[in-house]
């Protein structure tokens, strides 16, 4: 693995309402709340963050080809595409750089469709539940991945 420092966090559909889409399981937070937090977490680490939200899938999928020689690494809160996109799961897999799936809520607390992953197939790792603070747990876990590939 390069000396890269960057980190790429995607955020998929419908995370761009976090505040006012469902507090009660997603959290008051924004998304602009948790993109300062992230920043704050990895600057501690000497890491840089590259934060970016898409509601669609290609974007997704070009945003994570674009990473490849570019980030160290990949964290993905895939939202509603984790149950459902083969073609994330195939960019995540010809990335080849560690992934690190997340979710604000407990997906496996919830319906049973939230249940399935295709991105965990491509993941090192999944923290779920803990709504922001996955977040930092992921960038943290993050840093390690890329500590010990070096």
């Amino acid at each position: 693995m390069s000396d890269l420092t960057e980190i790429l966090i995607l955020n998929g559909p419908n995370l761009n309402m976090l505040g006012i889409r469902e507090p009660n399981i997603y959290g008051y937070e924004t998304l602009a709340d948790i993109e300062k937090l992230c920043n704050e977490r990895a600057s501690s680490l000497g890491l840089i963050i590259n934060f970016k939200q898409s509601n669609l899938e290609g974007e997704i999928v070009a945003d994570i080809q674009n990473a490849r020689g570019k980030a160290a690494g990949i964290i993905i809160n895939g939202a509603g595409y984790t149950h459902t996109s083969v073609a994330i799961l195939d960019a995540l897999k010809l990335s080849e750089l560690p992934v690190i799936e997340l979710h604000l809520s407990n997906i496996h607390a919830r319906e049973a469709f939230r249940h399935h992953s295709f991105i965990a197939q491509a993941a090192s790792g999944v923290i779920c539940g803990f709504g922001s603070h996955g977040y930092v747990l992921a960038i943290d876990a993050m840093a390690r991945l890329i500590e010990c590939a070096n």
